[in-house]
């Protein structure tokens, strides 16, 4: 009989502390949901992000091309035959691998995980390296107004406090990151627009036909249309933080294509119809802002070099994410430690 007693009071004890197991467990999941996943948008120009930015850059087309109509037809040709089919390529592993880490998880499924590391490093390695510019990007241009930040004593605490910051915002979650994605772009490409539309009246339509072939720098085209076309396969690595990734990843990879080939042709566009084709070869970076001037006057150049010391927030936020998925999705599947999958607690 006591021994009946004894194991009904084991049973009970059990019980409680099952339940209170439970009730724990259930404490610790309401502590730590979830971060909203990624919708359509904030993909679109996340992936415009880690892909262009912007025109800012592509002036050099025009100089190199001997003209505008080499540059012109570069953007509407080029994404034909190597953004898209990119683009198509990483919609399609992005669903058949919805998960974090991208081409890493790639290389690992087809070749094995040695060369999935070697591919996840080295890409890792090869985005600090361009993540690093950017900050100092950014403080170059305001240091035209701000000359106290030619002095290293202001330089470097400023360049730490952008760093930081930045970095701090990726920490909150993906979600806000994409948002912010959307207003900087939407803050850097506004100028452009408003260039454009005071542009048409003096836009002469001959003017985009203008070739010179003598001038044409082939390599110097070819090498500013890869780089201002290429990377489409960096959203990958964040195919698991997406919402229904089956359908949203080929939706926002097509609507940034069209994002960033409009973002390249109707600046050119308002650009070089709307001066003199003796002026191809003043074309090169940061020429825009000139443009913008000849154009709408001092204050749309000033807007202008805003909006690019801004893009260059955007392309360090986007590149800082895709860089921290790679390696959380690294982790996951074991070819990092497992504090590399962290996430913060919300």
């Amino acid at each position: 009989m006591a021994i009946t007693e004894t194991s009904q009071d084991k049973s009970a004890g059990g019980t409680c502390l099952m339940g209170e197991e439970t009730t724990a467990n259930d404490e610790n999941v309401a502590k730590t949901k979830p971060s909203p996943k990624l919708t359509l948008l904030p993909l679109v120009f996340l992936i415009f992000y880690e892909v262009s930015g912007g025109p800012f850059g592509v002036e050099d087309s025009v100089k190199s091309g001997g003209g505008p109509l080499l540059a012109l037809l570069g953007f509407l040709i080029f994404p034909l035959i190597w953004s898209i089919p990119e683009a198509l390529i990483t919609a399609e592993l992005a669903t058949s691998f919805p998960e974090n880490g991208g081409y890493v998880v790639w290389i690992s499924s087809a070749f094995g995980p040695f060369w999935g590391f070697q591919e996840g490093f080295w890409k890792w390695f090869s985005g600090v390296m361009d993540n690093a510019l950017y900050p100092v990007l950014f403080l170059d241009y305001l240091k035209h107004s701000f000359p106290v930040l030619n002095h290293v004593a202001a330089r470097v605490p400023a360049l730490l406090v952008i760093t930081f910051s930045l970095t701090y915002l990726n920490y909150r979650g993906l979600h806000i990151v994409g948002f912010s994605a959307v207003l900087l772009a939407v803050f850097s490409l506004c100028p452009f627009l408003v260039m454009a539309l005071l542009a048409v009246p003096r836009i002469r339509p001959q003017r985009w036909l203008f070739v010179d072939f003598k001038k044409v720098n082939w390599r110097g085209y070819f090498n500013t249309m890869f780089w201002n076309l290429n990377y489409w396969d960096k959203a990958s690595t964040l195919a698991g933080e997406v919402e229904s990734p089956g359908e949203t990843f080929p939706k926002a990879l097509f609507g940034a294509v069209l994002l960033v080939m409009g973002s390249y042709l109707i600046p050119l566009m308002a650009g070089t119809g709307a001066l003199s084709e003796s002026s191809s070869g003043e074309w090169s970076d940061g020429y825009f802002a000139e443009v913008g001037m000849l154009i709408g006057g001092v204050w749309l150049k000033g807007w202008i070099q805003a909006a690019a010391a801004m893009s260059n927030l955007g392309l360090f936020e986007a590149e800082m994410s895709s860089d921290a998925f790679q390696l959380l999705g690294m982790s996951e599947i074991g070819m990092l430690p497992a504090f590399f999958a962290q996430r913060l607690v919300t």
